[in-house]
């Protein structure tokens, strides 16, 4: 705000997906917090926005396994095995637990746990295919594949002064290193207190899942959803992108929740249409529409 003073006082959103469902909402409490000491803040924050967002721990895995189970992703027995050897509410999972999970995951063949119904790419040998694919689809499962070539390229990394080190590495969408390294004790379990925060606060709130997401799932955002105890001002109905459904939604006091019809993780790159009436409406703070 320093340095760009013409975006000072405006109306300040932010919005994320997957584990932004932590660190958006932290940064507004920050924010919020910071602007309790100007009567007229520089960081005017009216509120935020996550998709298939990592909300509260618990929840989190009890949706994911009933999604997996509900979308027959998974066997009943080993559903049950699981629901037998797992402790939801607990810290950590136990070695059954893990054990159960594990063996479950066999249960899905090779997908794309982040779509479950679309293709999962057919990498290098059929990459032309792919490209000529993408020209009649509204999502290509070889998107990450085209990315990882091209952040690779030499000439790419030296544009942008990336990877200048004595031993190069690779570079990859998502670091295993990074997130099998990561000290989740300095995480906190769940979001719901800060959703509760800023709801007092007066902040508009939006929550909206992909419903298309094994990974976090619809299930786990409306499990968490539920423990918020929220009153409904305006029921469960149908919004529409174009002439199509374009998914349901419900209006809480405080938060309105959005599912997205055929949206996998994340919601732009598979339906950009969907997330761009979504993403208007809530600047507007108006219901989604309820018809096309």
């Amino acid at each position: 705000m320093s340095r760009f003073p013409q975006y000072q006082y405006r109306d300040f959103y932010i919005a994320g997906e997957s584990y932004a469902g932590h660190y958006v909402p932290q940064l507004a409490k920050k924010i919020n917090e910071y602007n309790k000491g100007f009567n007229k803040p520089t960081i005017n924050i009216k509120g935020f926005m996550v998709g298939n967002p990592d909300m509260d721990k618990n929840n989190d895995k009890l949706g994911t396994i009933t999604y997996w189970w509900s979308h027959a992703m998974i066997s009943d027995t080993n559903y049950n095995l699981i629901l037998r050897n797992c402790n939801f509410t607990a810290d950590s999972f136990s070695k059954e637990c893990n054990s159960s999970i594990y063996n479950a995951a066999a249960d899905f063949g090779e997908i794309d746990q982040y779509s479950i119904y679309t293709p999962k790419c057919v990498r290098m040998k059929q990459m032309r295919k792919a490209v000529l694919a993408r020209q009649t689809t509204e999502y290509d499962p070889c998107t990450e594949s085209y990315a990882d070539i091209y952040y690779n390229r030499p000439d790419v990394q030296r544009a942008m002064h990336a990877n200048q080190t004595a031993i190069p590495y690779k570079w990859t969408a998502c670091s295993d290193p990074v997130f099998n390294n990561w000290n989740w004790r300095l995480s906190d379990n769940s979001m719901l207190p800060i959703y509760k925060e800023l709801m007092e606060a007066g902040l508009r709130i939006w929550v909206y899942s992909g419903d298309t997401d094994s990974v976090i799932p619809v299930t786990a955002t409306r499990f968490s959803i539920s423990k918020l105890n929220l009153p409904v001002k305006t029921r469960w109905y149908p919004w529409y992108s174009g002439n199509q459904v374009g998914g349901r939604t419900e209006v809480y006091e405080g938060l309105t929740f959005v599912t997205v019809r055929g949206a996998g993780h994340e919601v732009p790159l598979f339906k950009p249409q969907s997330a761009l009436i979504l993403l208007k409406y809530f600047l507007a703070g108006k219901e989604l529409p309820r018809s096309y």
